[in-house]
């Protein structure tokens, strides 16, 4: 939560043109490259090489002379290229943090000897081929299957970067790129040109909060990884490029190449060879950690607000959840329920804890869940128990022996320091005491990128209190000086920080401040929100051995392993609407899927309209939540009527969708495959849906096309090629031969949702909680392709209990079935395979309603057998049709009349194999 930074931004800008700082001074090529003077095959199947720099100059320091180089094809479809320091260990993200194969130790004496033991200059896996030129050195990676160059590091004449460039603070290496690659990633940023990278844009990766408003800049995630999606001939291809690297870097993306400019660490490059985004998404997964399973609840709505000022106003918001009939399965506390902003308190007036106690009794009664936040700084207070401990066991960041002070909401705060074990304990020991205080159901951890609202080298001043109550709290208060005699604290290349240049310890730790075993923060900085995850996690699964839930603002490689993400403080406009569905499908390809924005917006409060538009489509992000500044007035979707109309109708949605995504969200866990992905990944070779940023899939084929714009009662959605199926009136169909767009009515209370033929959607009748919504009984929606005589569809559904950490099969706590569907020659056929159903048999899950769409529309339905039983005229079970429509903009041509056919009055157990059939009999 960060109310406001455009003031302190302007006075910035003001500072730093006079200062003098600007990028477009940078040079454009730095020296000579480097030449590889030996390379040698290493006992593990990798080359181990050694460079030597080939003109040494003093732009930005001093070349590093000698540099180790070591590659490895460390899985058939990942090749690694590690570049680092020959004769000195450098810093790199620590193994304990992000577990992964070690390089070779430093081996001075090969470098030296000039060994030259191998000639060849490929070297090649099974998916790709890695190639170097010796002098200057550059690489290329290249796909084996067709030649395809991925990466290529070398610089011609006429290219606009230069050769690698290897400095203790600055590093740089490019890449030339095809016109028509198309690419993806490099967050955290709010992206106004949508999901796809955009030719001159900046991309900073430096973890920052400065709010999400700000476009175009680095902001409170740094993930160095993007895909790149190629369509050749008609044959699509994606692959992914990692640059494993905590450093602030500018990522310079022309169209035609891509240059890194990074202030510090190694050249750690990971390729992923795909070849469809799906599988991109796995191998990368792969290497920084699955997805977190997330608990059942956690896929239901949240309602949080800043400035729920006591007890009372939580529990009115509950209560008129409740009277509005809108679904609600968490209630959120940000500060308010904390004595004078401190963690891991309660203010003894406004939140009580016998009356807090008694609420959370009566709302965990029902399924009900609670959250408070908690803020990495610690209040420097002698009275204060968490920080007694602290100080007692020496967990704080350090400047010059001392813990770093900083100021955030408590005023004077020292931070944490997650990189050192015995700050893991203390953290967890104090998780502990608060849940003994307050059984919170999940913690959320914001401001730790680390936010600081002051800058440089800070003293508590003397006479007077800070803060003092008056006034915004996010004013700095402290007595500070500017920090700029280290080279930490001024490195001598400048990225574009917080989109404006701004000195890289501004408002957040000194980057000459030190960690545990003298790690700089110059190097750990965006490592900070990841290792306050890390830890969190461990306390919250050692406290019950449940399953923990944790949402965090700052992320990096491998954050998704942990924690959920919101994407920070975004606006009430119809602009920050439209930016949020980019934000959301960038962290699935970054492998932390479970994201969502801010519904209506946290400030300023938005129009009645713009919330109607925006619940519409939060009901569909992977974590929905409303959440609100403190200075803007409510808006809980039962403020307006309206927009509770809209609530009820989107949210009764997503609750009936609630089994298919806790599918999904196994699925993420499993291979890392997003909850909500861009078009391209189901229709990798349908091009038009490359830059698509308005609509979304959930999973493979539940596509939602929202309206992102004011005054609109329409919306123009893309359809890809097949049939499409709205889920709100089953009977309406889209069926595109070779894709198009398709102008949908939207009044107000109206979003599309459509699913994709050749799909078995499972869900359930909904309801207020999920908790209640879980024991409903199912349905399964089938989707052929409209009129086909021959089709075959599947799904899947995954249940398990919930509260268990681990989210998997063989426990005797889960349940996976297996879905299928055929039509063939009018002959239909539903039936199921299940693995481990005793949990599912336990729970007395029961299918109660088969729905199939697209029939071939000549016939009605006729002899239906349940488990080759055959039904008879006195069984509840019914057997009916509809005919379903076609949209007016769809030229239907050749397509045949197709219907829906509805199974209902079942009662088959979800935990058992089941199979029907019917005939579709023969035209009247």
């Amino acid at each position: 939560m960060f109310p406001s930074t455009s003031l302190a931004s302007v006075f910035l800008v003001l500072f730093l043109c006079l200062n003098g700082v600007s990028s477009s001074s940078t040079p454009t090529k730095i020296g000579k490259g480097y030449r590889l003077i030996s390379i040698e095959e290493t006992p593990d199947g990798g080359f181990l090489g050694h460079l030597q720099v080939k003109q040494k100059n003093n732009i930005y320091g001093p070349d590093i002379p000698l540099l180790q180089l070591f590659v490895k094809h460390e899985t058939q479809d990942r090749l690694r290229v590690h570049i680092t320091d020959a004769e000195k260990k450098r810093w790199e993200v620590p193994y304990n943090l992000l577990p992964r194969e070690q390089p070779p130790a430093l081996n001075q004496a090969i470098g030296r000897s000039r060994k030259n033991l191998i000639t060849v200059q490929e070297f090649s896996g099974s998916e790709f081929i890695f190639s170097y030129k010796a002098d200057p050195f550059s690489f290329a990676v290249k796909r084996k299957s067709n030649g395809q160059i991925l990466f290529n590091s070398s610089s011609d004449e006429s290219d606009p970067f230069g050769e690698m460039v290897f400095k203790d603070q600055y590093l740089e290496i490019s890449t030339k790129l095809p016109e028509y690659a198309s690419l993806y990633g490099l967050g955290e940023n709010t992206q106004p040109h949508g999901i796809k990278l955009y030719p001159g844009d900046p991309y900073t990766l430096y973890t920052t909060d400065i709010s999400a408003i700000n476009l175009n800049a680095d902001l409170y995630g740094s993930h160095p990884v993007y895909m790149d999606l190629r369509n050749v001939n008609g044959q699509p291809s994606a692959h992914s490029v990692l640059l494993l690297n905590s450093n602030g870097m500018d990522v310079f993306y022309r169209g035609t190449s891509l240059t890194y400019k990074i202030i510090g660490g190694v050249f750690d490059f990971y390729f992923f060879a795909g070849p469809s985004p799906l599988a991109v998404v796995d191998q990368y997964t792969t290497l920084i950690g699955r997805p977190a399973p997330m608990p059942y609840w956690a896929l239901g709505f949240h309602q949080c607000r800043w400035g729920y000022h006591n007890l009372s106003v939580v529990e009115d918001v509950v209560e008129n959840y409740k009277k509005a009939q809108i679904p609600l399965d968490v209630i959120w506390n940000d500060d308010d329920h904390m004595d004078g902003h401190k963690d891991f308190t309660l203010n003894p007036i406004n939140y009580p804890r016998p009356k807090l106690l008694a609420f959370l009794e009566k709302i965990h009664s029902i399924g009900m869940k609670y959250i408070v936040i908690i803020d990495p700084g610690i209040g420097v207070n002698s009275t204060y128990g968490v920080y007694q401990r602290a100080i007692a066991n020496d967990v704080f960041i350090k400047y010059h022996g001392k813990p770093f002070l900083a100021q955030v909401w408590p005023g004077a705060v020292n931070f944490p320091d997650f990189l050192n074990p015995k700050t893991v304990q203390w953290w967890g020991d104090e998780i502990r005491r608060f849940h003994e205080l307050v059984p919170v159901d999940g913690l959320w951890i914001d401001m730790n990128e680390a936010s600081n609202f002051c800058s440089g080298l800070c003293t508590i001043p003397e006479g007077r209190i800070c803060p003092n109550g008056t006034g915004p709290g996010w004013v700095c208060c402290l007595d500070c000086k500017n920090i700029t005699k280290t080279r930490w604290d001024d490195p001598p290349y400048k990225i574009n920080a917080s989109g404006i240049q701004a000195p890289i310890g501004y408002k957040t730790i000194a980057t000459s401040a030190v960690h545990y075993n003298g790690v700089l923060e110059y190097d750990a900085h965006s490592l900070y929100g990841f290792s306050q995850a890390i830890a969190t996690h461990k306390a919250l699964q050692e406290l019950e051995g449940k399953r923990p839930f944790i949402l965090t603002r700052s992320t990096y490689v491998g954050s998704g392993k942990y924690a959920a993400h919101w994407t920070g403080d975004n606006q009430g406009t119809w602009e920050n609407l439209r930016y949020s569905i980019s934000t959301m499908l960038n962290f699935g390809i970054f492998g932390v899927p479970m994201v969502g924005a801010d519904i209506c917006g946290f400030y300023p409060q938005p129009t009645e309209e713009l919330c109607n538009r925006w619940i519409e489509v939060g009901a569909f992000y992977p974590f929905s939540r409303d959440h609100a500044n403190y200075y803007s007035p409510r808006q809980e979707l039962y403020q307006w009527e309206s927009v509770a109309e809209s609530a009820r109708n989107a949210l009764g949605m997503r609750y009936k969708l609630l089994p298919y995504l806790y599918t999904l969200n196994y699925e993420a866990h499993m291979s890392g495959a997003p909850i909500a992905r861009p078009l391209f990944f189901s229709f990798p070779s349908y091009t038009e849906c490359y830059g698509l940023s308005t609509q979304f899939l959930l999973g493979s084929g539940l596509m939602v096309s929202p309206v992102l714009e004011q005054g609109k009662s329409q919306v123009k959605a893309l359809f890809p090629p097949g049939s499409w199926y709205s889920v709100f009136d089953m009977t309406q169909t889209i069926t595109s031969k070779d894709g198009q767009y398709v102008t949908l009515d939207a009044p107000l209370h109206v979003v599309n949702v459509h699913l994709y033929q050749n799909s078995i959607l499972p869900m359930q009748q909904g309801g207020l909680i999920s908790k209640q919504a879980r024991m409903t009984p199912f349905s399964l929606v089938v989707t052929f392709p409209a009129g086909a005589s021959y089709a075959a569809a599947n799904g899947s559904l995954y249940l398990d209990n919930d509260e268990l950490p681990e989210m998997k099969l063989g426990n005797g706590y889960s349940t996976y079935v297996h879905l299928y569907a055929t039509t063939n020659q009018g002959t239909v056929k539903v039936w199921s395979k299940v693995e481990e159903g005793k949990f599912a048999l336990q729970k007395g899950w029961i299918i109660e309603k088969v729905t199939v769409l697209g029939l071939d529309g000549s016939g009605q339905p006729s002899a239906l057998e349940v488990n080759g039983n055959p039904v008879v005229g006195a069984s509840k079970v019914g057997l009916s049709s509809m005919e379903q429509k076609y949209h007016e903009d769809v030229q239907v041509g050749d397509i045949k009349k197709s219907v829906a056919v509805e199974v209902s009055g079942l009662d088959i157990p979800v935990g058992k194999d089941f199979s029907m059939s019917w005939k579709m009999g023969t035209s009247r």
